[in-house]
């Protein structure tokens, strides 16, 4: 399928009957090389698009209200993001190298069919992340049309979300559907326009603000009093989570890549340095939110609405632009492709995205949300170390066991090298649970399941690593099973 070194022009697309109906569409076959048209600036651009929106915000603004000084706060950030873009390449150089998505890829390593668990996790996740996403755009939503006067109502006592901000939340949810329809194409066109609108806008929020709110008292806020104190472990394990997602399902993108150091350079430039600046933009607003108002806000929507000015109304609608260009290329691309993977002969891209999307509409964001630590600890440490197991198979598959060389044949037919036992690897499905299972009672104890105190201080501090713990115990155990001799 690929000459010796691996050059993306030789990758050759296999005929319709060289793979089995069961495990091949056009949309989870190779990239041709007319379809590598994505240069490290559409890479840059894809990463600030996604970067620049309201849960990168509510990231930085909720490790404040959680007793994070600013200035950890945003080292953080940096650090966590400089630490995912490493499996972030690695993954992501299997794209230009044999054109693979996600899921075709994850077949190496779990089976032709055992690869439907990390799909579908991956999948699931980013439903969860869609309908976040589709209630922040709900909440800029009607925050706009109150800056216009509609004098819309939120949440009374008791209530999570209004009867007019559900509405908001349905009308955003379908605007999605139109780009799930055009495909991946439409999503590059969206955020080369998108990026620099988005950055514009943000910096001039800062201006705002820093003209309003003199810096040095804007910065030298004492940090908030918590219980116990900042979790600094657990919090850098959440930050990693926050983009463990796109860490896993990079080759969706990078398989569109002209070349290796395309997408390389793009993703360098485009994920730590802008997620550090603009987390920036979320610490400034949660200050200066609770110097001019009384309290500080978690959300962008809550601060605009209070400003209540023509630009502010120019505010929401950016970030309805953001969370919009941020949603269709992180949490619809994906499950698009993952849930194509349950069942290629009958779900397509189109199919998998339109699943995502009413999946989506299951998942009640505005309770994920209630609280900062729920938001910190509880989902994007959650979900992180799920997702960190199956990269730490994925890596030492490719890596170690297999030298990065795959037999792109056999991952589309039964019956080849990936067959194993009925299609799943009992090996992976082993490693997984070892890397995941020891975390499950911290995860518990966070999310409120069971009662933090009948746990060993040990189990929940586990947790408090997930993502380091799964990807380091799951990899180590999945070589091991690999490599020992029969």
């Amino acid at each position: 399928m690929t000459n010796s070194t691996g050059s993306a022009a030789h990758v050759a697309r296999p005929l319709p009957g060289a793979a089995s109906d069961a495990l091949a569409n056009d949309d989870l076959l190779p990239t041709t090389p007319a379809q590598r048209r994505w240069a490290w600036r559409d890479f840059a651009a894809l990463w600030v698009g996604m970067v620049v929106c309201v849960p990168t915000y509510t990231m930085a603004s909720s490790m404040l209200d959680q007793g994070f000084t600013w200035q950890m706060a945003v080292w953080l950030v940096f650090l966590a993001n400089c630490i995912v873009l490493v499996p972030m390449l690695l993954i992501g150089s299997v794209g230009p190298r044999y054109g693979v998505p996600f899921p075709v890829l994850a077949r190496a390593s779990f089976g032709v069919q055992g690869a439907n668990l990390p799909a579908v996790l991956r999948g699931l996740v980013a439903c969860g992340w869609f309908s976040i996403n589709c209630y922040f755009g709900a909440l800029a939503l009607h925050g706009f049309l109150n800056v216009l006067g509609m004098g819309l109502v939120g949440p009374t006592e008791g209530q999570t979300i209004s009867n007019s901000q559900f509405a908001c939340f349905l009308a955003f949810w379908a605007v999605h559907i139109w780009f799930i329809w055009k495909g991946p194409e439409s999503i590059r066109k969206l955020e080369v326009i998108a990026a620099p609108l988005m950055i514009a806008a943000s910096l001039a929020l800062v201006v705002v603000l820093l003209v309003r709110v003199p810096p040095g008292q804007l910065f030298n806020l004492p940090p908030k009093v918590v219980e116990g104190g900042p979790r600094t472990w657990a919090a850098l394990t959440g930050l990693v989570g926050f983009w463990a997602t796109l860490a896993l399902n990079i080759p969706d993108f990078t398989r569109f890549a002209r070349s290796q150091k395309d997408q390389i350079l793009g993703q360098a430039i485009g994920l730590p340095i802008p997620m550090a600046l603009f987390s920036m933009v979320g610490v400034i607003g949660f200050s200066a939110s609770a110097i001019l108002y009384g309290k500080a806000q978690l959300f962008p929507d809550g601060l605009l609405t209070q400003m209540g000015s023509f630009a502010a109304g120019l505010g929401l609608l950016v970030i309805l632009l953001a969370n919009l260009t941020t949603n269709v290329a992180a949490n619809l691309v994906s499950p698009s492709y993952d849930f194509s993977q349950v069942a290629p002969a009958k779900i397509s891209f189109r199919a998998g995205g339109l699943i995502a999307a009413f999946i989506g509409l299951l998942f009640m964001p505005w309770k994920l949300l209630a609280t900062s630590g729920d938001y910190l600890f509880t989902w994007l440490g959650g979900y992180g170390t799920l997702l960190g197991a199956i990269a730490g198979i994925l890596l030492v598959d490719y890596y170690l066991v297999r030298k990065g060389e795959l037999k792109v044949d056999d991952l589309y037919r039964r019956g080849g090298e990936y067959e194993y036992c009925d299609g799943w690897n009992p090996r992976a499905l082993v490693a997984f649970g070892l890397g995941v299972l020891p975390c499950l009672p911290g995860y518990l104890a966070v999310s409120g399941a069971i009662d933090k105190a009948a746990l060993p201080g040990l189990l929940l501090g586990l947790f408090d690593f997930g993502w380091f713990f799964s990807l380091a115990v799951a990899g180590t155990c999945y070589y091991y099973l690999s490599t020992r001799k029969k």
